[in-house]
C-alpha cells in the first residue's frame, strides 16, 4: 500500500521540479525560508526538521523538500549525484514556487549546499544559516567516515545516534529501528552508498567552496554549531566565521551534531531573532 501523509508524516506535498518529482513540507505565511537537510541514512526533510517547522512557521513560510536521493523525492535513473546537481535541484524547486528569493537554513550536508546555492546564485538568497555546517576543507572525522560509510543494520544506526547526540538520553532502541527501517527503504541504500564513496575525503573535498568563494558572500550569515560535534569539527563553522565578513558564530556547549534536537527552543530563539518575519 502506498503510504500517504495520512499514515506517514515524512510525504508532504509533492511538486515538479526540472522533471524530478520532489517531496516537501510547506508550512505558515510570510517571508520564505527554505530548509536543506543533513546526509544521514535514511533522512528526509521531516525527520530532519521536524521540532523546528512548526515554531519557525509562526510568522514564517518555512519549505522544507527532500534532497534528491533522500526522503520520498523521486530519484531518477542515472542521476548524478554532485554539489551542481543538488543545487540546480533546489533552484528549480525555487523556481517551479515561484519563489525569486529565500532565506536559507542549511544543516551539515545541507549547510554546504546552502554556501553553494549563495555562491553561484547570490541573489536568490537573503539571510543565511548554517548549523554544524561542511563546506569547508578539514580532515575528514571519524564520525563523519561512519555517518558515510554506513551499512544497514539496527545495531550500526544505533551507534551512529551515538555519533549524533552529545545527549544519549534522547536514544532510545525505537529510534534506532525507526530510522534503520527509513534507510533500508527500497532503492535508498543504493542511492546513499553511490553519494559518498570511499576515500570520503573526496566527499568532504567535493562539498568545499573555494575561500575566494565564501570571502564573496554578501549575505548576513548566521553560524551555529555544537561543541562537541563528532560528526563535523567546530574548526569548520570557525572558519566559516573567519571568512564571511558579515557573519556571527553562536556555539552550544554540551551540544553534538543535531543543535536543531538537543538545543530546540534556544535554536528556534536564533533563528526567530535573525531572520526576516
Amino acid at each position: 500500500m502506498t503510504q500517504t501523509v495520512a499514515t506517514n508524516p515524512e510525504i508532504g506535498r509533492t511538486i515538479d521540479a526540472a522533471g524530478i518529482r520532489t517531496n516537501y513540507h510547506d508550512h505558515g505565511t510570510g517571508e520564505p525560508v527554505l530548509l536543506i537537510h543533513g546526509s544521514g541514512p535514511g533522512v528526509s526533510a521531516w525527520a530532519n526538521w521536524r521540532g523546528v517547522l512548526p515554531e519557525l512557521a509562526a510568522g514564517r513560510r518555512v519549505l522544507a523538500p527532500d534532497i534528491v536521493g533522500f526522503g520520498y523525492t523521486e530519484r531518477p535513473a542515472g542521476f548524478v549525484f554532485s554539489q551542481q546537481a543538488w543545487v540546480d535541484h533546489l533552484v528549480a524547486f525555487l523556481d517551479a514556487l515561484d519563489l525569486p528569493t529565500v532565506s536559507v537554513v542549511g544543516n551539515s550536508f545541507g549547510g554546504a549546499l546552502a554556501l553553494w546555492l549563495a555562491g553561484r546564485h547570490p541573489e536568490r538568497v537573503a539571510k543565511l544559516v548554517l548549523m554544524g555546517s561542511a563546506g569547508t576543507r578539514f580532515d575528514l572525522t571519524p564520525g563523519l567516515d561512519a555517518v558515510w560509510g554506513y551499512q544497514p543494520s539496527v545495531a550500526n544506526m544505533a551507534r551512529l545516534l551515538e555519533l549524533f547526540a552529545y545527549d544519549q538520553s534522547l536514544l532510545s532502541p525505537d529510534l534506532a529501528r525507526l530510522r534503520y527501517e527509513a534507510s533500508i527503504r527500497a532503492g535508498v541504500h543504493e542511492s546513499y552508498s553511490a553519494m559518498f564513496p570511499a576515500p570520503r575525503q573526496a566527499g568532504v573535498d567535493a562539498l568545499a567552496l573555494p575561500e575566494d568563494g565564501i570571502r564573496a558572500l554578501p549575505h548576513e550569515t548566521l553560524i551555529v554549531h555544537g561543541r562537541e560535534d563528532k560528526v563535523i569539527p567546530l574548526s569548520s563553522s570557525l572558519r566559516l566565521a573567519e571568512l564571511i565578513e558579515r557573519a556571527q558564530l553562536h556555539v552550544f556547549g554540551q551540544c553534538g551534531h543535531w543543535a536543531q534536537i538537543e538545543k530546540r527552543a534556544e535554536f528556534v530563539h536564533l533563528l526567530r531573532g535573525f531572520l526576516p518575519a
